[in-house]
């Protein structure tokens, strides 16, 4: 899987699957791509049957009073 702006089709012979963004400021492309990612990491979840909601391994970190 690639990730990539609009316009960069020189990427499609490197990858499998190509997610294309579109173009803003560098300075915000990490922010836009958290979106895509995180679907990718839940359907990929979702698809090897792990409970999304209660991952393993996951330290308790906030103690709710």
């Amino acid at each position: 899987m690639g990730l990539t702006t609009y316009g960069n089709y020189s990427i499609e012979d490197q990858v499998d699957f190509a997610v294309y963004l579109p173009k803003i400021d560098e300075h915000f492309s990490g922010s836009l791509a958290v979106i895509p990612l995180q679907l990718l990491g839940y359907y990929v979840s979702v698809a090897k049957g792990l409970d999304v909601d209660k991952p393993r391994n996951l330290a308790k970190s906030v103690t709710v009073e």
